[in-house]
């Protein structure tokens, strides 16, 4: 009996938390958002960010897109559509393995495929600009297969805003 009255009350204290009001955003490795954020600018980078998800995640020495990815560009060309005004940048990136040389035609071919979902999804191809930064700006540090996994990506930002502060 103890039992089910604990279980009860954890179950209610669950459903407590989730309640409360989202106010931030995160994205896991799908570039899906775990919350949505209302405080965000219709529109703008915060808005993309927080609830579309700006990024898209690539297997080791591979510029193809997965389902996981396909789904956020979905919901980025749906974005993009109802802000026809926005002008977005796709930076490729890759880790740290392979060449200089190599690393920035593969994050190029990244960013170009990422870009190329996007057109056919009917974005104009003249609202994007692309970079390759390459390995050069990676967004997670260190020297193993989860921080390899985040730094292979095309990172989708509003033409202006530099996600990664990189050159």
């Amino acid at each position: 009996m103890k039992f089910k009255a604990l279980g009860a009350f954890a179950g209610l204290a669950l459903l407590a938390a989730c309640s409360s009001t989202p106010t931030a955003s995160t994205n896991n490795m799908s570039g899906a958002n775990t919350q949505t954020n209302a405080s965000a600018v219709p529109g703008s980078e915060q808005d993309l960010v927080a609830n579309v998800g700006d990024r898209v995640f690539y297997a080791f020495d591979r510029s193809d897109l997965s389902s996981d990815s396909d789904a956020t560009l979905g919901r980025q060309a749906a974005w993009l559509a109802k802000y026809p005004s926005v002008n977005v940048l796709v930076a490729g990136n890759a880790d740290e393995r392979g060449t200089e040389t190599y690393n920035l035609a593969l994050a190029q071919r990244r960013a170009n495929t990422a870009r190329d979902y996007l057109v056919a999804q009917g974005v104009a191809a003249s609202r994007f600009s692309t970079i390759s930064y390459g390995k050069d700006c990676p967004v997670a540090a260190g020297n193993d297969e989860a921080s390899y996994q985040q730094n292979r990506n095309a990172i989708t930002s509003v033409q202006g805003f530099n996600p990664q502060n990189c050159k």
